[in-house]
């Protein structure tokens, strides 16, 4: 009885911390004037929903249970998206898919707002925690949406994409990142880019935008879930054994060694993944190999750099995550960050009751809807210091970087998005 008596009397807003010294920000005010705000300030009146009350499903009232539902929950008839895929070839052989919503965007602008998205653990744009926000972030605003454009960046190896190089990814690796937005920029080179990103995506995002600080090609950038480098290692094994065939076609290769070591490891953990397949193919040279996991894992956490983040960025947890285990509340005490806990959600859920019995929908989706919002239509960003892009046989290149390029594959399919990939963990 004292834990039904705990639940209901719980408290059900989340713990927002502020910066003591918060960023300026431009925003668009009414009639086309401006004025200057400060980063709390800006949340506040503009995300309300990030302060009001969270109340988990009554028969998901724990981070175990939200979790799970994650997992084994029916989102097929949720919040269907219907993508456009672009595979985007890489200078080191390798392959991303790039899935574009909605796939008829005629009737938008150029300077359209453009969702970027990074998906979970061995996830895609299939996953229900994405369509959650794409569905209403992507519908026109007639329809009561944002009438945003969105492009989910799926990882090496997953939803699908192929694996064309010994190199698999990992929540340190940010030059596929990277490399994408070289392609979404050159595409729509008017539109604001807006990160989204969630579970082991939001490390790889978080540190995509510290390593670059003002020079991010994000306006902004959402955190959710962040960061999970310490979960069971069995999916992502399943997903070296997917690709394996791929990897043993230069056997001499440190990465199709791994690869075949880490197949035949019983029921590992994501430690044991790691420190036999992630800590040799899970990035580029340099930095990687590493020696290692414990030092892969000191590279890649992106508490280490939160302080040299230089973009707004929203970061959300539950303080009941059975997967994220420690949340840097006090964000290195930057100016450009917020952190925000509420205490239930679980790993990627946060489900409420909603109309209808037994039916439940994402808390989540309203504050982000809101960030994204905010930040594409009212922030007035200054002019970035992006480093130029140009073709050098046939890829696509920041000038001074050499060892990074992108090109368009010919072809494109259409993808639906609940269809995900079978023997591969959905929902986290």
């Amino acid at each position: 009885m004292s834990g039904i008596f705990n639940f209901w009397n719980a408290c059900y807003t989340a713990d927002v911390r502020y910066p003591k010294e918060s960023a300026l920000l431009t925003t668009k005010e009414q009639r086309s004037t401006t004025t200057s705000v400060f980063l709390r300030e800006f949340v506040e009146r503009r995300c309300p929903s990030l302060h009001a009350e969270f109340r988990p499903a009554w028969w998901l009232s724990n981070g175990h249970l939200q979790t799970l539902y994650c997992v084994l929950g029916d989102f097929s008839q949720r919040d269907k998206v219907v993508y456009n895929r672009t595979f985007l070839r890489l200078l080191d052989g390798g392959t991303l898919g790039l899935d574009f919503t909605p796939v008829d965007d005629s009737h938008l602008t150029p300077e359209t707002p453009i969702i970027v998205v990074m998906h979970g653990l061995t996830g895609g744009s299939y996953e229900s925690y994405v369509r959650a926000i794409l569905a209403p972030a992507c519908t026109p605003v007639h329809q009561g949406g944002l009438g945003y454009r969105a492009v989910v960046v799926n990882f090496r190896g997953c939803a699908g994409v192929p694996i064309t190089s010994p190199q698999l990814y990992s929540a340190g690796h940010t030059d596929d990142l990277r490399q994408a937005l070289f392609y979404i920029s050159h595409r729509f080179p008017e539109a604001p880019l807006l990160g989204l990103s969630f579970s082991l995506g939001a490390n790889v995002m978080t540190r995509y935008v510290a390593e670059e600080g003002e020079c991010s090609r994000l306006k902004s950038a959402c955190i959710l879930g962040c960061e999970a480098l310490e979960f069971v290692g069995e999916y992502l094994q399943a997903c070296v054994h997917r690709h394996v065939a791929t990897f043993a076609k230069d056997p001499d290769h440190d990465v199709a060694k791994a690869a075949a070591v880490t197949i035949g490891l019983a029921k590992p953990t994501i430690t044991m993944f790691d420190e036999h397949f992630t800590r040799i193919g899970g990035g580029s040279s340099p930095p990687w190999p590493f020696a290692s996991a414990n030092d892969y894992y000191e590279y890649a956490s992106s508490h280490n750099v939160l302080s040299r983040v230089r973009i707004p960025l929203l970061a959300i947890n539950a303080a009941d995550d059975p997967v994220v285990q420690d949340v840097p509340m006090d964000a290195g005490g930057n100016g450009w960050v917020v952190m925000a806990l509420t205490p239930y959600g679980g790993h990627l859920g946060w489900f409420e009751s909603d109309e209808g019995w037994g039916r439940v929908r994402r808390w989540i989706t309203r504050p982000v809807l809101e960030w994204l919002r905010a930040t594409g239509t009212d922030l007035i960003r200054p002019a970035p210091h992006w480093r130029p892009l140009h073709e050098d046989g046939g890829f696509l290149k920041e000038v001074g970087i050499d060892r990074l390029g992108c090109k368009e594959l010919d072809g494109s399919s259409i993808i639906v998005g609940t269809e995900g990939e079978a023997g591969l963990l959905a929902g986290l």
